[in-house]
């Protein structure tokens, strides 16, 4: 959430850069007005309820005094009426302004790309060139089918589109990189790896930004305590934080998250329905930090270099791409996608995002931290990232192993793990 000092003192900065997102932000006008009045009725609020004290006090001394206080007494309803009404104004006008605020983005980083969409992303570096083959290759999906790891014609008879059964080696391949991508953060690279809920509350979702913005995408469940399946680890990981201040002695914070992550994916209806790129339930490894203000740029480009790792070791094609404004995630000031080679589309797609939320995140989750004894509370900056996304993970090594037969080389990093070299 943006601070509404901050929109105050600098209004049409505040829209100009946020308007480089490709919507129309000139309301944020409005709520400064709406703002000013909220605050000038506060300040006559607040003169009234003194005067309507310094009146009561004299009603008791009238009566000590055997004086006639029916003048005064009046003025009591008088001022009591008027604050009444005052305090109703400045009820509503607190909640129209939050509910604004809530479904405000975050303004983009002023040193990054103005641009309309993905097109303009600005690539920054690659990794290998891209996997050449000397035969006909196929996806990930018939690779999966005729090799018996993928299932998708009993998960959609068991749940529905966009679900997967892993089999076998498939299912181990899915399980390894789990837990190799958990020892190379926590033991490498020196996060703390926790496991969270899978369920978190309405609380959680505002606190990340994913409500009101989303509430779409979310699979609520049938429950009256307004709870949802967690759409990604950063939501429930970002929250075991909330409301707290932390030790400054203690920032930078890193975890590294393992969830299975559940979405709708309301908006993305006819994408990507072959396959296991775009699935209603799907295994991620998260990374959060929770950092300094002044630190938090520095840290972001540690994760990439973190979340990079893992495609060097496991040796896939890759590259580096800054968000332009108009791709750049609702509560993010500045984005780095990791996107990896996929022989069978030819292209480089999304594996994974590398964010500084700076304090949006903060500010609505209530997350601060104090420099001293003395000092004041300040929010702190919340950076995510993916570390990596598992399943896109399995479709890059499947399709850039694949061999003339059809088997799979499995990357040497994994082989420990697996316990076998081919998936034949």
């Amino acid at each position: 959430m943006l601070d509404i000092k901050y929109i105050r003192e600098e209004t049409a900065k505040v829209v100009e850069l946020l308007n480089r997102r490709g919507g129309d932000y000139s309301y944020l006008f409005s709520l400064v007005e709406k703002d000013e009045q909220r605050r000038q009725a506060i300040q006559k609020d607040e003169t009234l309820k003194q005067k309507k004290n310094e009146v009561s006090r004299l009603i008791g001394q009238y009566k000590r005094e055997g004086k006639d206080a029916s003048g005064i007494l009046a003025d009591i309803d008088n001022y009591s009426t008027e604050i009444k009404s005052l305090d109703e104004f400045i009820s509503q006008s607190e909640i129209e302004i939050k509910d604004t605020l809530m479904l405000t983005p975050n303004v983009s980083n002023e040193n990054i790309v103005i641009g309309k969409d993905d097109s303009e992303n600005k690539e920054l570096k690659r990794h290998l060139k891209p996997t050449e083959f000397s035969f006909p290759i196929k996806s990930h999906y018939e690779l999966g089918e005729a090799l018996d790891i993928l299932d998708f014609n009993r998960a959609s008879k068991i749940s529905g589109a966009r679900f997967v059964v892993y089999k076998g080696l498939g299912a181990r391949l899915e399980r390894s990189l789990i837990q190799w991508m958990m020892d190379l953060h926590s033991k490498e690279h020196g996060y703390t790896e926790i496991i969270p809920p899978y369920i978190v509350n309405e609380a959680s979702m505002y606190g990340t930004g994913q409500f009101p913005k989303f509430k779409e995408d979310a699979f609520k469940l049938y429950d009256d305590r307004n709870l949802y399946l967690n759409p990604t680890a950063e939501v429930p990981t970002i929250n075991l934080h909330r409301d707290e201040v932390l030790d400054v002695s203690k920032l930078p914070i890193k975890y590294c998250a393992y969830t299975t992550a559940f979405r709708q994916e309301a908006g993305s209806a006819g994408r990507d329905t072959r396959g296991i790129l775009r699935q209603h339930q799907f295994n991620k490894v998260e990374l959060i930090k929770f950092t300094k203000p002044e630190e938090s740029y520095e840290e972001l480009d540690k994760m990439l270099a973190n979340s990079e790792t893992v495609l060097k070791k496991l040796e896939l094609p890759y590259r580096v791409v800054e968000l332009c404004t108009g791709d750049l995630g609702f509560g993010m000031r500045k984005t780095y996608d990791i996107e990896v080679w996929l022989p069978s589309e030819n292209k480089y797609r999304e594996i994974g995002s590398i964010s500084n939320a700076e304090d949006f995140q903060a500010r609505r989750a209530n997350i601060k931290f104090r420099r001293g004894i003395d000092s004041k509370l300040e929010l702190v900056h919340t950076l995510n990232g993916s570390g990596l996304a598992v399943g896109r993970t399995v479709i890059a090594i499947m399709e850039n192993y694949q061999q003339p037969d059809g088997s799979i080389i499995v990357p040497t990093i994994l082989r420990p793990y697996m316990g076998v070299d081919v998936i034949r």
